[in-house]
């Protein structure tokens, strides 16, 4: 899904393009940002231990890949990651897999060193594709994906009102179209006035063929994900590759919905109604490959914090791939992008699928975080990197 046919003359055309977006951005960044470049993490890290990496999952024999989780703190103090844990000899995105989960009661500081499984593999291929979320009501709601062919894939929620010690059976939560649907980790959101808002792309039908490009949708739930309603599609008149959206809630009430694309920069597009309708896509100022970027708000100011890959295909030694791994942070809902820093950057890393927590002065990250060298050789998704990072360090 990450090839680009791009003749010479638009390659050249777009990389002008986007140098001058470029030198729009540094306009708007702070002196410490270049065009949403920054220094590599290893001079902004020096004598500072302001980010670890307490657990690192690991493929292993017959745990090919371990990726697309998510976080909830209980109200015990405790963090629960659930992931993917793929089993078998494939890494296939179809292979089989289950949803397992690890323990930390230290604020993300350890993690316990035991799998345990949460949700078997009930699907034809897997379950994968983690998104948690605790509910206004205290419930904890576990959304995934339950696959069953490639013409067959569907999220599905499950609820818990016992922190995570029991769930409810699965509820399907698309019921009005049929096809392979694609809900990324840590996507779903619950608005302010309480509506669930769940975002998806299609990409096959069950007479159709596969397409790269999905359709996008919002499905919604006012009743704490017992019943869902779907959203318009998200209008599109571009002729690139869109999919994996993600949502954010605006100040004012309205939604921003980022969208991974091939024109070396996420998408975005709005919706002033709660997820019904949406504006038509337009870029976003964030230089992308083909790769998703994740998006959330500090709870302890409202800031934005994003986790990309700030890479715009300028130099040929990482064109398309997933590398480096940045933060930024934005105080006016992304018109602007500062403090602005690398926190993976080896050439051959595939850095992807961040899910995003904070916790106090903290934030923890969960993403993939494997190896493709030239030739696309190796898993870029087998395996998943937990780490800690302090608020502090981000914003200096």
């Amino acid at each position: 899904m990450n090839n680009r046919n791009i003749g010479c003359n638009t390659l050249v055309y777009s990389r002008v393009a986007i140098f001058t977006l470029s030198l729009i951005i540094l306009i708007n960044c702070s002196t410490s940002c270049s065009s949403i470049q920054s220094k590599s993490i290893s001079n902004n890290l020096s004598g500072i231990t302001a980010a670890t990496t307490p657990l690192i999952l690991k493929p292993s024999e017959n745990n090919p890949r371990n990726s697309e989780g998510d976080f909830i703190r209980l109200k015990d103090g405790r963090i629960l990651f659930i992931y993917s844990r793929y089993s078998g000899n494939s890494a296939s995105d179809h292979a089989p897999a289950s949803l397992a989960t690890r323990y930390s009661i230290d604020k993300g500081k350890t993690w316990t060193m035991k799998d345990e499984i949460i949700v078997s593999n009930e699907g034809g291929l897997n379950v994968m594709s983690v998104s948690l979320l605790r509910l206004q009501n205290g419930s904890i709601a576990l959304f995934y994906l339950l696959k069953n062919s490639n013409k067959d894939a569907l999220p599905v929620v499950r609820i818990s009102k016992d922190e995570a010690k029991t769930w409810s059976k699965p509820i399907t939560c698309i019921t009005d179209k049929l096809g392979y649907f694609v809900l990324n980790n840590d996507r779903v959101i619950q608005l302010k006035n309480g509506r669930i808002v769940l975002p998806v792309s299609r990409h096959n039908t069950p007479n159709g063929q596969w397409s790269n490009k999905g359709d996008l949708f919002c499905y919604y739930s006012d009743d704490n994900g017992e019943t869902w309603l779907s959203g318009s599609k998200v209008p599109d008149t571009t002729n690139i590759i869109t999919q994996e959206p993600g949502l954010i809630e605006l100040k004012d009430g309205g939604i921003m919905m980022f969208v991974r694309a091939s024109n070396s920069f996420q998408m975005k597009a709005y919706s002033n109604d709660k997820g019904v309708t949406w504006s038509p896509l337009i870029n976003s100022n964030i230089p992308s490959p083909l790769s998703p970027a994740s998006l959330e708000k500090i709870p302890m100011n409202g800031d934005w914090l994003m986790v990309w890959n700030n890479n715009d295909g300028s130099k040929i030694a990482t064109e398309g791939k997933r590398t480096p791994m940045t933060i930024a942070i934005s105080k006016d809902e992304g018109k602007s992008w500062h403090h602005i820093k690398n926190i993976e950057n080896d050439p051959n890393g595939w850095y992807c699928y961040t899910a995003i927590d904070f916790i106090d002065d903290h934030v923890l990250l969960g993403f993939c975080a494997g190896i493709r060298k030239k030739g696309n050789s190796g898993s870029g998704l087998a395996t998943t990197n937990l780490k800690r990072i302090s608020l502090d360090w981000i914003y200096k």
